[in-house]
């Protein structure tokens, strides 16, 4: 073999050597290299895998987490990193419409990008069996239970019947909605100008008192009342006839 046919065979086995070397060096501990913007979806899969559950298991109900990504810009072009990491943008959680990171921590181009997540909590909860007009008080034959999507909207569901016995419906109800705490209010229970006993509390004693409202009362709420003599108080709405002052 002459000298010219001899260095082009070992410049040929050399860049072979190097380029799988090159290649060995994308795959870095914990499998976080990732090669261009193509490789994050499963990145950011695999860390939804690992922290929904979490999540799920701090809820106050049991719900089921299930999350949908969305799509990077398609005009997005990355630099290959070496090691990314997946995080929760500040002010985000993981619930209804989101955002997870992704941001290269060793790479030649430092690059921090966002994809788009859809968190659905799935979970029992109250549904409108059937139409409720406004201002009508809920009853049991109004609701079903059934499993919802939690996260859906904003307005916190009203899960337990402790939290719509005795409500009204702040709106026109449609069947198959979810009872939130935006549709529905306290029922109002007497109008300005009615006579109500007034209960006082303090340390240790209680007593009653007459006196009439100046204000509308709703249960649960504040109102006001002008006592015998001539004294205003803000208090406590109890019931239809009740209202209570701590002092």
């Amino acid at each position: 073999m002459d000298t010219t046919r001899l260095f082009a065979a070992i410049r040929k086995h050399l860049a072979v050597g190097l380029a799988l070397l090159a290649a060995c060096l994308w795959v870095p501990a914990g499998a976080q290299a990732v090669r261009s913007e193509a490789d994050l979806p499963a990145l950011a899969r695999q860390w939804l895998d690992q922290n929904l559950p979490l999540h799920a298991a701090r809820a106050e109900q049991p719900l089921r987490l299930r999350a949908t990504l969305g799509a990077l810009d398609a005009r997005l072009r990355l630099a290959p990193c070496a090691r990314v990491e997946v995080y929760l943008p500040s002010g985000s959680r993981l619930w209804g419409s989101s955002r997870v990171g992704l941001r290269c921590l060793d790479g030649a181009t430092r690059w921090n990008v966002t994809l788009p997540v859809t968190v659905q909590a799935l979970g029992s909860a109250w549904v409108l069996r059937r139409d409720v007009s406004q201002g009508d008080v809920l009853s049991a034959a109004d609701l079903v239970a059934d499993e919802v999507d939690w996260a859906a909207e904003s307005s916190p569901v009203l899960a337990g019947r402790d939290a719509w016995a005795g409500q009204v419906a702040a709106r026109p109800l449609r069947a198959g909605q979810t009872l939130r705490e935006n549709l529905v209010r306290a029922e109002q229970v007497f109008q300005a100008g009615t006579q109500v006993r007034v209960l006082v509390q303090g340390g240790g004693f209680q007593i009653s008192a007459q006196a009439q409202a100046l204000s509308a009362g709703v249960v649960g709420q504040s109102a006001r009342v002008k006592m015998e003599s001539g004294r205003v108080l803000t208090v406590k709405v109890l019931d239809a006839r009740t209202v209570r002052a701590e002092i």
